[in-house]
C-alpha cells in the first residue's frame, strides 16, 4: 500500500542509487538505437550547486530521459572543469591558513597539494548533481586535466601554433594584481563606483600661462601618458592640434591629437592617452603611432624603468625627485600623492564627484588594470568565420532565434583571443625557449629540444613556458576531447556532432562560440546542432540574486524541504523561451501540491482496486466517460511530445499538470465514483481499466519532469519492475471509438458544472444551499444528458435538480449560456441580489482605477527607460492580471443585469 503522506525523502536515495548501480544512465554504443547526445556544460571543480545550475541541469534531464523513453541511444557526457583561478586560489588559501605560501614551496609540491585537494573535495559538485535526479553517464566522467584531455590539448596547440593560429604578441589584457595574471572578461564583473574627476592643467609647450585642462578618473596612470586627444571639429582646441603639452611630474612633451575617439560633451572635451594603461587609449595610440609607456608593475605599483630616462625638471611643472618618490607605491596611494603634487603645483584646475563603472576581479575583489604584456593569442577572427556560415546556414541553430543576433555582433568583430595566464594550476603552455628567448613550440620537450637542435645547430639549454592556458582553452575542446580526440574512437564517430547545448546567454561568447570554432575546425563539422539558451534564475520579484540582498536561494535546500521532483517541475514550468525564471518558495511549494495530487490520485486508484492490467484494450471501451479520458490522454501526449520536440519546457509542464490534475485527477476520478461504487458492471469495469491505462500514461509523460515519484509509482502500481519506467517507452496514442462523441457529451457534462461552480463563486453562494438548476432552450439530447448524469450534476455542482424552464424566468437568477441553452441559478432568497451587484461594481471600479495607473506608469516613456527592467515586467504582468479581473467581473455583472 502507498504510503498515505508523500515523502520524497524515503525514496529519492534508494532510486538514484538503484538506477546507477544497474547501469540504468549508460549509453550503448554498440545498440542499433540512433544515438542521441548532450554534453554537459562542465560545471568548475571547485563549485557547489547553485540554483542556475539547477535550471540548466534539469532541463537537459528533461530532454536525455524523453529521449532514452523514445528509443534513443541517449549519451549524456558528465565532467568538470579544472578552473584554473578558483582552484588555486581555494587552495591557496587553504595552505595560508597552514601557514605555508604557494611561491615558497615551488610549483611542484603546489601542484601536488592541488591534486590532492581535487582528490578530496573536488567532486561536491557531481554528487549533488545526483540529489536533483540528473541522469549522466557517470562512468565517463571526465575531468578537462585527465590525460586523455591533455593529450588533446597539447595537439590543439601545437598543430594551430604550426598553422600560424596560435601566436605571442604584445598587447593590453585585464591584469589581476592579486593573482598577478591575465583573466578573461567573463571574470571581470563592472561595478559602479562612486569615485572623482580630477581636472588637470597640462601647459602649452611655448604658450607660458595657457593650459590644457584634462578630466581624468585616474590620475596615476598620466604618468605614462604619451598624448592629449581632442575632437577634430572641437573650434576650443583646433589651433592646439599637432602642438605638444608638458606632462606635469615628468617634463616630458606629448602632442595634440585630433581623435573622434575625445567627445566634447564629456569632462573637458580634451583626454589624456596612456595606451599602455586603458584599452580605448590602445586603439588611439595604434591609429597615431603613439608609444605605449608602463607605469604600473604586476602587482599594480608604480614603476619608472620606463620614463626614468626621460624624467626632467621643469619649472612649477616636474620635479624629478618628487617623481622618483613614487617607485614601488601602490596604485592608490600613488593616486593621493600625484593629487597632492599637482594641487601645491596649481595643476589641479578642480575636482567633481564621479560615478563610473569600474571592472573589478570576480575572485579577487579587486579593481582590475589594463596591462601591457607579452601573451599567447589566438587568431580567433580567422576561427570564426566558419562557426559564423554554420549558424547562417542553419547547421547550427540557437533557441530562441532572437540570440543569433547576438552571437553574429560580437564573432563578426572578434579580437584576438589571449590565450595564457600567469597561473601554476592548468594546462602549462607546450613552448620552450631557448637562450635568446627564441620559442619552440612542441608536442613534448624532445621533439622541442630537436627544433632547438635544427634552429642553432647545436643543443642548447631550454627553458619552459611558465604559463599555463585559459581555462576556456581546454573546455572549447570538450565535445569532441572527450570522447578520445585526437584518437579517432568509435565514439568519436556515433556521437559526434552532438544534438543539443544547453546553457545560459552569458557564455555564448566564453565558452558556445570557442567550441563552435574548434569544433569546425579539428573536426569538420559543428560541434552540435541546435543551442538551447536559457535565461537567468532571479527570485519572484524579478530581481537578480545576491548575496547581499539575502535573496539567493539554495537548490539542495529546497529539495530538502519539497523534494527534488517538485523544484524540477517549479523551474521546468517557468522555463519559457527568451524569459528569465523567477522563483521563489511559494511556487515550489505549488510544485509540489501537484507532485502531492498526483500521489493522492494512485492512492485513490489503489483503494478503488485499481492497478495495471496488461489485457486492457482501450479500443474496446464503450462507455463515454472511458472513451473520453483515452482521447484527452491522447491528446495531452501529443501536446507534451510538440512541446519537447520544441524546447518549449514551460509548455511541456503546463500539458501534463492541465492533463494530470485537471482532466485526470479533478474530473474524470469525480466522474468515475458513481460507476466505481456499482459493483461488476461495465461501467466499473472500464472506469478501472481506463483509470489504469491513463494513469500510466501520466506516470510515463511526467518521468522526464519528476523522474522519482513516477518511477516509485510505476512500480508499486504494478506497471513494472523496481526501476523499470526510466527505459519503458514513451507513451504513443491509442486507439479509442467514436473520440468525438464521447468528447461532445463529457465536455459538456464538465463545462456545465464548471459554469454552475464559477457562478456560485462569483456570487458568494454559500456551499451548504443547494437549490434545483433551470435550463431553458435546451434541446432533447441536453436535457436527456442531464438526466444521464444527473447524479454527478447534483454531487458536483450541488444542486438539487436540473430543471426545464418553459415560462417566463423568475426573479432573482443569475444566467449563464451553456450552448444552445441558457443555465439560471434561482438565487433569490439565498443572497442579496442588490448588495452583490453593488459589491461587485465596487470591486470592479477598484481593479479598474488600478489598471488605469499602471498603463499610465507603462505609458511614460521615462519611466519604462529609467526603471529597473524586473519592475517594468512587474507592471505589464499586474496590467494583464487586472484586465483579466476586469473581464471576470464583467461577465458577473452580466449574469445578475436584469
Amino acid at each position: 500500500m502507498l504510503e498515505k503522506t508523500l515523502s520524497p525523502a524515503e525514496f529519492e536515495n534508494r532510486l538514484y542509487e538503484g538506477w546507477e548501480g544497474a547501469g540504468a544512465f549508460s549509453a550503448r554504443p554498440e545498440s542499433a538505437a540512433a544515438p542521441f547526445t548532450i554534453m554537459i556544460p562542465p560545471p568548475n571543480v571547485t563549485g557547489s550547486l547553485h540554483i542556475g545550475h539547477a535550471l540548466t541541469f534539469t532541463v537537459q534531464d528533461m530532454l536525455i530521459r524523453w529521449r532514452r523513453m523514445q528509443g534513443r541511444d541517449a549519451l549524456w557526457q558528465p565532467g568538470s572543469d579544472h578552473a584554473g583561478i578558483a582552484t588555486q586560489m581555494v587552495v591557496e588559501r587553504l595552505l595560508g591558513g597552514q601557514g605555508i605560501k604557494r611561491r615558497e614551496i615551488g610549483r611542484e609540491a603546489f601542484l601536488e597539494h592541488v591534486w590532492e585537494w581535487k582528490a578530496q573535495s573536488g567532486g561536491t559538485i557531481t554528487r549533488q548533481l545526483r540529489r536533483l535526479g540528473a541522469s549522466l553517464d557517470w562512468p565517463r566522467e571526465r575531468f578537462t586535466m585527465d590525460e586523455g584531455l591533455s593529450a588533446a590539448v597539447r595537439e590543439v596547440f601545437v598543430t594551430l601554433h604550426e598553422q600560424g593560429l596560435i601566436y605571442r604578441d604584445k598587447r593590453l589584457v585585464n591584469w589581476d594584481p592579486v593573482f598577478q595574471s591575465a583573466i578573461s572578461d567573463l571574470e571581470v564583473e563592472s561595478r559602479e563606483t562612486k569615485g572623482s574627476l580630477w581636472h588637470l592643467r597640462y601647459p602649452v609647450e611655448g604658450e607660458p600661462g595657457r593650459f590644457l585642462v584634462v578630466a581624468t578618473t585616474r590620475p596615476e596612470t598620466m604618468l605614462g601618458d604619451t598624448a592629449v586627444a581632442v575632437h577634430p571639429e572641437d573650434e576650443r582646441y583646433r589651433d592646439l592640434v599637432g602642438k605638444n603639452v608638458i606632462l606635469p611630474l615628468t617634463g616630458r612633451r606629448i602632442p595634440v591629437v585630433a581623435d573622434t575617439y575625445s567627445d566634447p560633451e564629456k569632462g573637458t572635451g580634451a583626454v589624456k592617452i596612456t595606451p599602455a594603461h586603458d584599452f580605448n587609449d590602445f586603439a588611439v595610440g595604434k591609429r597615431h603611432d603613439l608609444a605605449a609607456i608602463s607605469v604600473l608593475d604586476a602587482e599594480a605599483c608604480v614603476t619608472l624603468a620606463e620614463i626614468e630616462g626621460a624624467l626632467a625638471a621643469v619649472e612649477g611643472v616636474a620635479d624629478p625627485a618628487f617623481t622618483r618618490t613614487l617607485a614601488g607605491m601602490d596604485r592608490f596611494k600613488a593616486r593621493e600623492a600625484i593629487v597632492a603634487e599637482l594641487e601645491r603645483l596649481e595643476l589641479l584646475d578642480k575636482i567633481e564627484p564621479h560615478t563610473s563603472a569600474v571592472p573589478f576581479g570576480d575572485r579577487s575583489g579587486v579593481a582590475i588594470e589594463p596591462r601591457l604584456t607579452v601573451q599567447w593569442y589566438c587568431d580567433a577572427a580567422t576561427l570564426a568565420k566558419p562557426a559564423v556560415a554554420a549558424v547562417e546556414d542553419g547547421r547550427m541553430e540557437f533557441v530562441p532565434r532572437q540570440w543569433e543576433n547576438t552571437f553574429f555582433s560580437w564573432m563578426r568583430e572578434i579580437e584576438p583571443w589571449c590565450i595564457s595566464r600567469q597561473l601554476w594550476w592548468g594546462h602549462r603552455i607546450p613552448a620552450w625557449y631557448g637562450p635568446d628567448g627564441t620559442p619552440f613550440v612542441a608536442r613534448d620537450e624532445a621533439a622541442a629540444q630537436a627544433q632547438a637542435r635544427a634552429h642553432y645547430g647545436r643543443d642548447e639549454a631550454l627553458t619552459r613556458d611558465e604559463d599555463v592556458l585559459d581555462t576556456w582553452f581546454s573546455s572549447a575542446l570538450w565535445p569532441f576531447s572527450t570522447l578520445g580526440w585526437p584518437e579517432r574512437t568509435a565514439e568519436l564517430a556515433r556521437y559526434y556532432p552532438t544534438d543539443v547545448l544547453v546553457t545560459g546567454f552569458d557564455i555564448i561568447f566564453f565558452w558556445v562560440a570557442r567550441m563552435m570554432m574548434m569544433g569546425l575546425h579539428f573536426m569538420g563539422d559543428v560541434p552540435f546542432r541546435k543551442i538551447y539558451i536559457h535565461g537567468l534564475v532571479r527570485d519572484e520579484k524579478g530581481q537578480k540574486m545576491s548575496k547581499s540582498k539575502g535573496n539567493v536561494i539554495d537548490p539542495l535546500e529546497l529539495v530538502d524541504s519539497y523534494g527534488a521532483d517538485a523544484l524540477r517541475y517549479t523551474i521546468a514550468s517557468l522555463a519559457g523561451p527568451g524569459r528569465d525564471v523567477k522563483l521563489g518558495r511559494a511556487k515550489v511549494e505549488n510544485g509540489r501540491s501537484f507532485i502531492t495530487k498526483l500521489w493522492n490520485a494512485a492512492r485513490f486508484c489503489e483503494m478503488n482496486g485499481i492497478k495495471a492490467d496488461p489485457a486492457f484494450l482501450p479500443e474496446a471501451c464503450t462507455t463515454p466517460l472511458a472513451r473520453w479520458i483515452i482521447a484527452r490522454a491522447n491528446a495531452a501526449v501529443a501536446e507534451a511530445t510538440a512541446a519537447l520536440e520544441n524546447f518549449r519546457f514551460d509548455d511541456y509542464a503546463a500539458a501534463v499538470r492541465r492533463f494530470a490534475w485537471d482532466g485526470f485527477c479533478d474530473w474524470f476520478l469525480e466522474f468515475a465514483k458513481p460507476a466505481l461504487a456499482s459493483g461488476d458492471t461495465l461501467e466499473a469495469r472500464e472506469a478501472k481499466g481506463a483509470a489504469q491505462h491513463v494513469l500510466g500514461v501520466i506516470l510515463r509523460l511526467m518521468h522526464p519532469i519528476a523522474p522519482y515519484v513516477t518511477e516509485e509509482l510505476w512500480h508499486q502500481m504494478g506497471y513494472g519492475p523496481e526501476l523499470s519506467l526510466i527505459h519503458t517507452a514513451w507513451p504513443e496514442a491509442s486507439a479509442v471509438s467514436h473520440p468525438v462523441e464521447a468528447a461532445e457529451e463529457m465536455e459538456w457534462l464538465l463545462s456545465l458544472i464548471s459554469t454552475v461552480r464559477a457562478v456560485r463563486a462569483e456570487m458568494n453562494v454559500p456551499p451548504s444551499n443547494r437549490f434545483p438548476l433551470l435550463v431553458q432552450g435546451a434541446s432533447e439530447a441536453m436535457l436527456a444528458r442531464a438526466n444521464r448524469w444527473s447524479d454527478t450534476v447534483e454531487r458536483m455542482a450541488r444542486i438539487t435538480a436540473v430543471e426545464p424552464l418553459k415560462g417566463e424566468p423568475p426573479q432573482g437568477v443569475a444566467q449563464a449560456v451553456l450552448g444552445e441553452a441558457t443555465i439560471m441559478l434561482p438565487l433569490a432568497g439565498i443572497i442579496d441580489l442588490d448588495a452583490e451587484r453593488a459589491r461587485l461594481t465596487k470591486e470592479r471600479n477598484k481593479v479598474e482605477a488600478d489598471a488605469r495607473k499602471i498603463a499610465a506608469k507603462l505609458e511614460n516613456a521615462d519611466f519604462v527607460s529609467r526603471a529597473k527592467p524586473e519592475v517594468v515586467e512587474e507592471n505589464r504582468e499586474r496590467l494583464v492580471a487586472a484586465e483579466a479581473e476586469m473581464a471576470r467581473l464583467d461577465a458577473a455583472l452580466a449574469r445578475i443585469a436584469a
